[in-house]
């Protein structure tokens, strides 16, 4: 099993810290959120906390985290980074596989594509996007980025975008993994079909074995379940060792375990010491238990 840090919408000055002390308590990566944008209206609700208010981004710090990876990166040597996720189809394909490439490279390959739809229509009104169609564009998406991250010159022609026969360098020199995140049916297809990977976002504790169990389905029915194949979740039996156990039974290869409830309109008041002495209390109670 890996362990998983989880921080966000916190001091901009606490991160590079965080990581190394991540790093340094056995953490094996860190996940960063992706917001752009808060609208001054909206009634649209948020489908992974218990009331579905979008009240707790209002005026929260969220850096980008094209940005941030990068200065992790230079503060540390083996922590992975997760982007928990990237809102895929508001973005240009082309613009995102340069930012990948160019993190993967300053990373030392230390990065992991973490990707999903938006649950907001409100992010794909303020960027021009179509709101329809966005599974598709996101389809299309992904195969763009591999291929122009591959190196060498690529050109693609689909419904979506349409490419001439250009290249980026530098280029990763090993394949990012593409993680793909959502719960419903069509995420957990292409998670199957097209992912290095299943980004879980929580939830009714009751529901992970269900999705589990769909996604290995889906991933037998599509001939991909030989692959590596990497299951990312959230879950309160995270926090003990024989609950560590309990998961990597179910298949689950990497938990995401945080130390404050985030949802909540009132900003962050802990202190970065407070924040390192969670994280190393855990890595005492669990993480060194299961090695």
């Amino acid at each position: 099993m890996r362990f998983s840090y989880a921080e966000s919408m916190t001091d901009p000055s606490f991160y590079l810290p965080l990581a190394r002390a991540a790093e340094e308590a056995g953490y094996d990566s860190m996940v960063v959120p992706d917001s752009i944008c808060y609208p001054e209206e909206s009634d649209t609700k948020y489908p992974f906390n218990p009331d579905g208010t979008r009240e707790f981004l209002e005026d929260k710090p969220f850096l980008e985290p094209f940005s941030l990876i990068p200065a992790m990166g230079a503060v540390t040597e083996r922590l992975r980074f997760v982007t928990f996720v990237i809102k895929l189809p508001i973005r240009h394909p082309v613009l995102v596989a340069k930012q990948v490439s160019s993190t993967a490279v300053l990373t030392n390959n230390r990065l992991l594509l973490g990707v999903g739809t938006s649950p907001w229509p409100e992010d794909y009104t303020v960027c021009g996007v179509p709101w329809e169609g966005r599974g598709k564009r996101m389809d299309e998406q992904i195969t763009v980025m591999r291929g122009l991250m591959a190196g060498g010159y690529f050109e693609f022609h689909g419904d979506v975008f349409d490419l001439p026969s250009v290249k980026m360098s530098p280029s990763p020199s090993k394949p990012v993994p593409i993680l793909i995140g959502g719960h419903h049916e069509a995420a957990l297809k292409r998670a199957a079909i097209s992912g290095d990977g299943w980004l879980h976002g929580g939830g009714e504790p009751e529901d992970l074995p269900g999705l589990l169990g769909r996604l290995a389905e889906l991933r037998r029915q599509h001939g991909t379940d030989t692959k590596p194949f990497e299951v990312h979740v959230i879950s309160l039996d995270a926090y003990s060792p024989d609950g560590v156990k309990r998961l990597e039974e179910l298949g689950v290869t990497d938990v995401i375990v945080g130390f404050r409830w985030p949802y909540v309109p009132e900003r962050d008041t802990e202190s970065l010491q407070t924040k390192i002495d969670h994280l190393r209390s855990f890595s005492d109670a669990v993480i060194d238990k299961v090695r």
